[in-house]
């Protein structure tokens, strides 16, 4: 998927919601199995592997999605990093490299 946002493209969050509605759809098997068990239906064990490895899976994706989610968002507000510029350390390296060039114009 390839978005250009120079053009006003946003993102979109369908695969997210389709990757929670997974995982959501996933648990709901698992507690199904585990009630299922819980009443004594053994034969319910069988598919507990499965939905289990399903479940991983699931949340695998729905964590890679918001993750990607979150650095296209990052991308569009034009946040970097942490997002702080911190004032006081530009500063200093700005005195630091003006005292390097008044040091080598000097020598």
């Amino acid at each position: 998927m390839t978005l250009n946002f120079s053009l006003g493209e946003q993102p979109s969050s369908d695969l997210l919601a389709d990757a929670e509605q997974y995982y959501e759809s996933t648990v709901s098997d698992l507690l199904r199995t585990i009630n299922a068990l819980k009443a004594g239906e053994f034969e319910a064990s069988k598919a507990m592997p499965q939905t289990v490895r399903d479940l991983r899976l699931a949340l695998d994706l729905v964590h890679s999605e918001r993750g990607r989610v979150e650095k296209l968002r990052k991308q569009v507000a034009g946040a970097v990093g942490t997002g702080t510029l911190d004032l006081h350390a530009a500063r200093d390296e700005i005195g630091r490299r003006l005292a390097c060039l008044r040091d080598a114009s000097a020598g």
